[in-house]
């Protein structure tokens, strides 16, 4: 019960940043309110959409009102005290990159317990994860940053090979979890700290 706690604690607090992230970028192109929660909404809810949308379920935030208050805090949270917040990016890139790292874990154990197989599992809990900030770049019109950044969506991946390969060992899922939780982050730490990026494609004509 504790632990259930703790998790629902960051996943919120993950939300929360995510949707932080969302109305942030809205207010550098000085959208109106509206325009805000609509990026906001997008980064916290748009990977999970997608998700149950693909599996055929009911999309996870109609069943609580709880992301659509945690978003209009974030916007309240930014039209009021944003000019005090940009010192704490650092904690919000965490509280980031904490929710990146749950939301695929719970985008894998969804789809496996629709019957998906592994393979389409990993790929979910990158949507989960990742695709909320694709639709947020898309709204403002931006270059999504998974395609040209630091290593984000392959954080993703790698954690959900992870956890594949440990259910593959019979590891207990709630160890598995956690490691999957702790591959996903480092991954994501060690990008940004290390500037650590894909190569690029390259147009030679």
């Amino acid at each position: 019960m504790e632990q259930d706690i703790v998790i629902k604690i960051i996943e919120l607090l993950g939300t929360f940043a995510f949707a932080i992230s969302g109305i942030r970028h809205a207010a550098a192109k000085q959208f109106d309110w509206f325009g805000g929660y609509v990026c906001g909404i997008a980064v916290a809810i748009g990977g999970g959409t997608i998700r149950d949308v693909m599996l055929g379920t009911t999309p996870f935030w109609m069943t609580t009102p709880i992301y659509m208050i945690c978003t209009a805090v974030a916007l309240l949270t930014v039209a009021f005290f944003g000019k005090w917040m940009e010192p704490l990016k650092n904690a919000w890139f965490v509280f980031d990159t904490l929710g990146l790292a749950l939301f695929t874990i719970a985008g894998i154990q969804k789809s496996l317990a629709f019957g998906q197989p592994f393979w389409v599992a990993i790929i979910m809990g990158c949507i989960t994860g990742s695709a909320g900030g694709v639709i947020r770049d898309v709204l403002l019109n931006n270059e999504p940053v998974i395609f040209h950044k630091e290593i984000y969506a392959m954080a993703c991946v790698l954690g959900g090979i992870v956890y594949w390969g440990l259910m593959e060992l019979r590891v207990p899922v709630e160890m598995t979890a956690v490691l999957s939780f702790l591959t996903t982050c480092l991954i994501r730490f060690l990008a940004v700290r290390y500037h650590i990026s894909l190569p690029t494609l390259k147009n030679e004509e």
